[in-house]
């Protein structure tokens, strides 16, 4: 059987993206992991089905796994690709530009705003979870807070994001004892209380070009922790992402959703 599916990212945060709106299609985690690897498969960050909402009044569950094959909670990147997905290549930009997006950690509005881009209202910021301790703590000389954006964030503040070798130090932080679900980790520097550089170490996925929940997390730690503006600018290793807070403290990012290119692949 062939299956057809678009090659999307958000400022380099690459997925696979089908349609399966019938409910038709599933994959193993090893499938998955396949499809997923830059050498030997398509090449992606994460792997994701558009299905059928669950509740009449949403417009489609986002059925989203990690490059690993495992399931994630929620992707910022991701989601806007699917607002995307489903506007522009199956519906034909018909409808209302409001979408309602069902994911794991609940339901997400996104926005296609007139410049083309997505906004997604991420929902309010966690800063105590099972997923993480309730209080700073050290892993290797570095300490970390936490945010869950409904996905864990352990997030630290640097001079320098030269001066760390994140391919070495991400793995530790994933899977310290402290995280029963491992952690997603950013590292950011302050340029001012405007503008911030970030990398991100995904769980399950490795160093990546950027993560939307990781932009988030980061955000919410700048605003509580340093004071940060209420709308900023963060610039990643492959863009940049644009966030606020807006009066209910949930926090609205803004950035691009790309089409790569349409191919299929068989499965047996």
């Amino acid at each position: 059987m062939y299956i057809e599916f678009k090659k999307m990212h958000g400022i380099g945060n690459d997925f696979i993206v089908i349609d399966n709106l019938f409910g038709r299609i599933k994959f193993s985690e090893t499938q998955i992991k396949n499809l997923c690897d830059r050498q030997k498969g398509i090449g992606a960050d994460g792997f994701i089905l558009v299905e059928p909402a669950r509740e009449d009044n949403n417009d489609c569950f986002m059925n989203y796994y990690n490059s690993d094959g495992t399931q994630a909670e929620m992707c910022g990147n991701g989601v806007r690709c699917v607002a995307k997905f489903l506007k522009e290549y199956i519906r034909n930009n018909e409808g209302a530009d409001l979408l309602k997006i069902e994911t794991r950690s609940g339901v997400k509005e996104i926005k296609r705003e007139s410049d083309g881009t997505y906004s997604v209202n991420m929902g309010k910021p966690v800063f105590a979870s099972k997923d993480f301790p309730n209080k700073k703590i050290e892993i290797d000389g570095i300490s970390l807070d936490f945010v869950s954006m409904g996905n864990p964030h352990a997030v630290c503040f640097v001079e320098n994001l030269e001066n760390y070798d994140l391919e070495k130090l991400g793995p530790k932080v994933e899977n310290d004892k402290n995280f029963p679900n491992k952690i997603n980790f950013e590292l950011v520097r302050e340029k001012n209380k405007k503008e911030l550089d970030v990398k991100v170490w995904e769980r399950g996925c490795g160093v990546t070009l950027a993560c939307g929940t990781g932009a988030c997390a980061v955000f919410a730690a700048a605003r509580k922790f340093k004071n940060a503006d209420s709308e900023i600018k963060i610039n990643l290793p492959g863009g940049s992402l644009f966030l606020s807070e807006n009066k209910e403290g949930e926090i609205i990012m803004r950035g691009e959703a790309t089409f790569v290119f349409d191919g299929a692949f068989e499965i047996v």
